[in-house]
C-alpha cells in the first residue's frame, strides 16, 4: 500500500504539477467564477472545453511523452484543439494560460529546435483568433502574443533543463550501481581469497605437523616403557581430535566458497527509488564461479537501469533457481515496453555477457506488459 501510494505521489505531486494544478485552478476560477469573482461569462461551451482539458491533463501525467504512442499523440491533439477552441469563444484575461501548460508538454514530445516550430504554429491560431473572435487590432496582438510567447519560452526552457537534470540523475545512479557491483564483486572475491589461503595454511601447515605429531606418538607407544603411561595415549588422542577439528574447518572454509548473490542484489536495488526489487532466490544460495555471479550481477544491474530510465516500472521480480545442470535467471518488469524492442548496448550487452559463458539469452514481453528476460549458464565448477 505504501508503494501504491509514493507512485501516486510520484505521479501526480511534483512540484511542477503542483504548479499546473494552481494555474489550472486560476484558469478555472476565471472562466467560472469563485471567491465572489465573476467569471467571464463565455457560456456552457467554455466549462465543456476547460472540462476537457483539466481531464486531458490529468491523463497525460501518467504518460512519459517522450516515447511517441496513438494515446500519447490523442492526448496532445486534445490538449491543444480545446485550449484553442476555449480562446476562440471570445476574449477571455486566463484561457491563454493553457498555451504555457500545454508548451511544457510540447517541449518533451517534441526536443531540440522543433518545438519552436510547434510553438510558432499555435501562436499563429491564437493571433489569427484574437483577431477575428476578440477583434483585437495588429499592435495589441502582437504585444500580447510577445508576452505569452516570453511564457512559453520559459517554460519550455524549465521543461528543458528538468529533463536534463533527470537525465545526468539517471546516468549518475547507473554509473554508481556499476561501480557498486564491481565493489561488491571485488569484496567476494578478496573474501573468497582470503578463505581459500587459511583453508590451505591449515591443510598444508597444521594438518601436516599434526600427522607427523601423530606418528611420533604412535612411535613412542612402541616403546615398552613408555607405552603404559596414560598420559602418552591421551596426547595421541587430542592429535586426533585437533587434527579431525582442522579438517572440519577447512571444510567449512571450502564450503563458504562462492559470492552471497541475494546480498549484493539487495545493495545494488537500494540506490535506485523504483522500480522496487522483488527476489525470489533459493535459500544459503551462493555461486561459485566469479564470472558467473559477474554475470548475472551486471545483468540485473542493466535491467533496473533500463527499468527506470525507459519503461516507467515500478517494480522488478528477480527469480534465480537451478534447473537441472544450470542456473536460471528470470526477471520481469511492469513497465510499458514498446515492442518490436530495438537492443541497445545495454541489452545487447546482457546477451553477448550471457553467452560468452556459453549461457542463453531471452526477450519476452510481461504478462504485465514490461519486459521478460530469461537467461540461464551452465552449472560448473569452480573458475
Amino acid at each position: 500500500m505504501q508503494s501504491v501510494f509514493r507512485t501516486l505521489a510520484a505521479e501526480y505531486f511534483s512540484p511542477l504539477h503542483i504548479a499546473s494544478y494552481l494555474a489550472l485552478t486560476a484558469v478555472w476560477i476565471g472562466i467560472v467564477g469563485a471567491f465572489g469573482l465573476r467569471g467571464e461569462g463565455l457560456g456552457t461551451a467554455s466549462v465543456v472545453l476547460l472540462g476537457v482539458f483539466t481531464l486531458a491533463w490529468l491523463a497525460r501525467l501518467r504518460g512519459d511523452f517522450s516515447q511517441p504512442s496513438w494515446q500519447h499523440e490523442l492526448v496532445l491533439i486534445v490538449l491543444t484543439l480545446s485550449a484553442l477552441g476555449l480562446i476562440g469563444l471570445g476574449r477571455s484575461s486566463v484561457s491563454p494560460i493553457l498555451l504555457i501548460l500545454l508548451a511544457t508538454l510540447l517541449a518533451v514530445r517534441f526536443p531540440g529546435s522543433r518545438i519552436f516550430l510547434v510553438l510558432a504554429v499555435i501562436n499563429l491560431s491564437l493571433a489569427g483568433l484574437m483577431h477575428w473572435r476578440w477583434q483585437l487590432d495588429w499592435p495589441s496582438i502582437l504585444v500580447t502574443i510577445s508576452a505569452y510567447g516570453a511564457f512559453q519560452l520559459f517554460a519550455v526552457l524549465l521543461m528543458h533543463s528538468s529533463r536534463r537534470a533527470e537525465a545526468m540523475a539517471e546516468d549518475l545512479r547507473a554509473v554508481n550501481a556499476h561501480l557498486l557491483t564491481t565493489r561488491y564483486l571485488l569484496d567476494a572475491a578478496v573474501r573468497d581469497q582470503e578463505r581459500l589461503r587459511l583453508s590451505r595454511e591449515l591443510h598444508d601447515v597444521a594438518g601436516h605437523k599434526l600427522t607427523a605429531l601423530k606418528l611420533n606418538l604412535r612411535q613412542l607407544q612402541r616403546d615398552e616403557a613408555l607405552k603404559q603411561k596414560p598420559e602418552l595415549e591421551q596426547a595421541g588422542q587430542l592429535a586426533n581430535e585437533l587434527l579431525g577439528d582442522i579438517r572440519g574447518v577447512v571444510r567449512q572454509l571450502r564450503a563458504g566458497d562462492g559470492i552471497d548473490l541475494e546480498h549484493g542484489l539487495i545493495q545494488l536495488a537500494q540506490r535506485f527509488p523504483r522500480p522496487r526489487l522483488e527476489l525470489e532466490l533459493p535459500a544459503d544460495f551462493q555461486i561459485r564461479r566469479a564470472d558467473q555471479a559477474e554475470a548475472l550481477l551486471r545483468l540485473v544491474q542493466e535491467a533496473l537501469t533500463n527499468a527506470a530510465r525507459h519503461s516507467q516500472a515500478q517494480h522488478l521480480w528477480v527469480r534465480l533457481r537451478e534447473q537441472g545442470d544450470a542456473l536460471l535467471l528470470e526477471l520481469e518488469d511492469d513497465g510499458a515496453a514498446r515492442w518490436p524492442i530495438q537492443p541497445g548496448s545495454g541489452l545487447s550487452g546482457m546477451r553477448e555477457r550471457i553467452e560468452s559463458l556459453d549461457g542463453t539469452f531471452s526477450m519476452a514481453a510481461s504478462p504485465s506488459g514490461g519486459l521478460s528476460i530469461r537467461a540461464s549458464l551452465p552449472k560448473l565448477a569452480s573458475a
